[in-house]
């Protein structure tokens, strides 16, 4: 099966850097399924799931808030402001960040400069989330990849 090199980098630290099989990104017009030899690409990149696809394995799923993106035929970088694995979201903390972004954009005027960074925290919370629970539901429900069902 072709691989393509994955390499998931953030200021702190690199998450990833191995072959996979697939890269699913939230890209800013949209999600961006990659596989190998894909053409050229740089594209910026939203809040979202970052999903990582390799052969035999349960899919990973990282949460990242923005960054870039670029493709090469064999090889991926993601550059990102910011990237958890699953397993170390905190749930109850991402919960109550979800509560007080949320108490705090009911307050804030669309004008105001504070909304946008709410509405960003907001966001981050939502998919820190999204991310964190599924590692919840792998504990309980082992599945085969979205990428082994293709083949």
């Amino acid at each position: 099966m072709a691989t393509l090199r994955l390499e998931v980098i953030t200021v702190e630290r690199k998450l990833i850097d191995e072959e996979v099989n697939m890269v699913v990104a939230p890209g800013s017009e949209g999600v961006l399924g990659i596989l190998p030899r894909h053409a050229a690409l740089l594209t910026a990149l939203t809040y979202g799931e970052l999903v990582v696809k390799r052969d035999g394995q349960p899919d990973e799923f990282l949460a990242i808030s923005g960054g870039f993106m670029e493709v090469q035929p064999g090889h991926v970088v993601v550059l990102a402001d910011a990237a958890e694995r699953a397993e170390e979201i905190d749930l109850e903390r991402a919960e109550a960040a979800r509560k007080r972004a949320e108490e705090l954009l009911a307050q804030a005027k669309k004008s105001d400069v504070d909304f946008t960074r709410i509405e960003a925290s907001l966001r981050r919370s939502l998919t820190r989330l999204k991310v964190g629970r599924r590692r919840a539901e792998k504990r309980f429900a082992p599945q085969r990849s979205d990428y082994e069902r293709m083949q």
